[in-house]
Order: C-alpha cells, then structure tokens, then sequence
C-alpha cells in the first residue's frame, strides 16, 4: 500500500501526464497550417500547390464527392487560425480551400479584407467575398492561361452551415 505521501506524489504525476498529452494533442491538432494557408492563397494557387495540398489530404482521408461537384477531404485534426475552425479540405475545379464551421462569410471577409463579389455564382451562393491577389502573385502570363487568383469566402445552402474558405483561379 502506498503511504500517504507517495499517493499524492502518483496523483499528481498521473495529473501532469494527462494535461502534458493534452496539450501535445491539442498542438498536433492545430500545427499544421498547410490547409488553412492554401485556403489563404499562400503560396498563390498553382497546379503544384494544389497538387501538394491534394496528395496532403489524401494522406489523411477519403473524399466525399456527394455534394457541390467538389472533393471533401474530412480530415482527422481540427485546423484553425484567427478565431476559425475547419476539419474539412475543399477541391473543386480550379479551387482549393477550408469548410469553416458555421457562417463566417462576414467576418472572414473584415480579416482578410475581401470584398463582395458581384455575382451569387447563379444561385450557388446567397453571400460572396473575394479579393484578387495582386499582380506580383498571380500565376505568369501563359502557365494559367488568363485569369485571377483570389481568396474567396462564401455561403450558401449547399453548404449545410459552414463557410468556404478558398483559393481560386478565375479564368477571365
């Protein structure tokens, strides 16, 4: 039987050892910034940054392709940056981006200083912003064809209750 003393000593050892993994789950859950940065447009979106944000994704799961003609990847650890929180990667067309938990358009619009967008993509979205990159980050003249990269955040029913966050390529 262990004395009185010692209990406390295993309590508390036992304690700190919780909290220490915890923590360390907690960290490995928000370390790595590759999807929220791609959503971001950082790097600006190319065939090979959304190349290697897809075969990142597809390391960690299986897409579904049920709904908005787009690949969702849900991934095992929560990401999250500025108060925003996805576990869902977002691929369709020439896009790349984040499902964020809840309707965010607004606000992701003010901290990444978006604007509204003049279309609702026929319907598609009932709330739109967007903010090209500036030239020095659009893709050269004849890789991409032309076109505009932007950051985009968008709502709308399809969604089922989450904001896209995304990096896409418009051709003009």
């Amino acid at each position: 039987m262990l004395k009185p003393k010692s209990r406390h000593r295993s309590a508390f050892a036992a304690g700190a050892i919780v909290a220490f993994l915890q923590a360390t789950s907690a960290m490995a859950a928000t370390s790595d910034p590759r999807f929220f940065d791609a959503a971001l447009c950082n790097p600006p979106y190319s065939i090979t940054s959304a190349t290697e944000i897809y075969d990142a994704a597809e390391k960690l799961a299986k897409p579904d392709t049920s709904s908005l003609g787009a690949a969702i990847y849900k991934i095992p650890q929560q990401i999250g940056r500025d108060g925003f929180k996805s576990d869902e990667v977002f691929f369709a067309g020439s896009a790349v981006g984040i499902l964020i938990q809840g309707l965010h358009a607004d606000e992701l619009a003010a901290k990444y200083d978006l604007k509204p967008e003049a279309s609702d993509l026929l319907g598609a979205s009932s709330k739109g912003y967007a903010r090209a990159l500036s030239d020095d980050l659009q893709p050269p003249a004849g890789l991409a064809g032309p076109g505009k990269v932007s950051i985009v955040a968008r709502e709308g029913d399809a969604l089922a209750g989450k904001t896209l966050l995304a990096c896409e390529f418009v051709p003009d």
